[in-house]
């Protein structure tokens, strides 16, 4: 990208797949989840990671996970949500070594005896993180529980979170969700960023992504703030496309019109 090599950058700030030193890990909603995560990790359950489209629940829950440390965790990363039960069993039980049966006690007990190994015999922790947790229908939900109950009868063998939109915690919420919800070990609700660790989540990206020197004007990240409402997916993009139309008008430095001119084509107004 020409508009990195003007503004002396690496990579892009803000990448989606931030993790490690791309990743800002110093918003109090992190914090949060960072101390649920590794108290889920300590004490195996299941775990729910609630926020909107943006914030950034998908880098968190995968930042987290890089940093467990290897080979002691087996991370399996399920975003199909609109597979039914039986599929998800299956891909589970691939993933563990079991060839899957076609009947669901059966491929239950075969899961269940590969993490009783792994947890008892190897000396792993499983992990399974279940993205997009949304779109869960609730029969799949109720099967779930039926599921839990099943593998943490005597002991509990995993972690589970599930990461979802807001409409996941409603759909928990819902009384045929009883045995689910009463499951449920940590609840975390990830929000957009007030506007101090905005800027200095902006300002970890830029330098991150290899800034020697300040990139953005300061109401320049006034407006950015504003028009992003605290929201790093579009924070990542307006500045994509600050980036690109700086460097077409030859700048090496983004001003309040560059940024505008940003969130105008991106229509994003504030």
């Amino acid at each position: 990208m020409a508009a990195r090599a003007r503004f002396e950058l690496t990579t892009n700030p803000l990448p989606k797949d931030a993790k490690g030193k791309t990743f800002f890990d110093k918003s109090d909603g992190y914090a949060r989840m960072r101390r649920a995560f590794a108290d889920l990790v300590d004490e195996r359950g299941l775990g729910v990671l609630i926020a909107d489209a943006g914030v950034g629940k998908t880098a968190a829950i995968r930042n987290l996970c890089a940093e467990l440390p290897q080979p002691d965790f087996r991370v399996l990363y399920l975003c199909d949500t609109g597979a039914s039960p039986m599929d998800l069993y299956r891909v589970m039980a691939l993933d563990l070594g079991v060839q899957p049966s076609h009947r669901r006690g059966h491929l239950w007990a075969d899961i269940k005896k590969a993490l009783t190994h792994m947890v008892e015999e190897r000396g792993m922790s499983p992990l399974i993180v279940v993205d997009e947790a949304q779109h869960l229908s609730d029969a799949f939900l109720r099967d779930l529980a039926a599921f839990l109950n099943f593998t943490f009868d005597s002991k509990d063998l995993l972690t589970l979170w599930l990461v979802g939109l807001p409409p996941l915690e409603r759909k928990l919420q819902m009384r045929q969700h009883d045995a689910l919800r009463t499951r449920i070990a940590a609840l975390v609700h990830l929000e957009p960023l007030d506007r101090t660790t905005f800027g200095a989540a902006v300002e970890h990206g830029f330098k991150a992504a290899g800034a020697q020197k300040k990139l953005l004007a300061d109401d320049a990240m006034e407006m950015l703030f504003k028009s992003t409402r605290g929201v790093m997916r579009s924070a990542s993009k307006t500045i994509r496309c600050a980036l690109r139309i700086a460097d077409e008008r030859g700048q090496a430095f983004l001003d309040e019109s560059i940024v505008r001119a940003a969130i105008d084509e991106l229509g994003t107004g504030l």
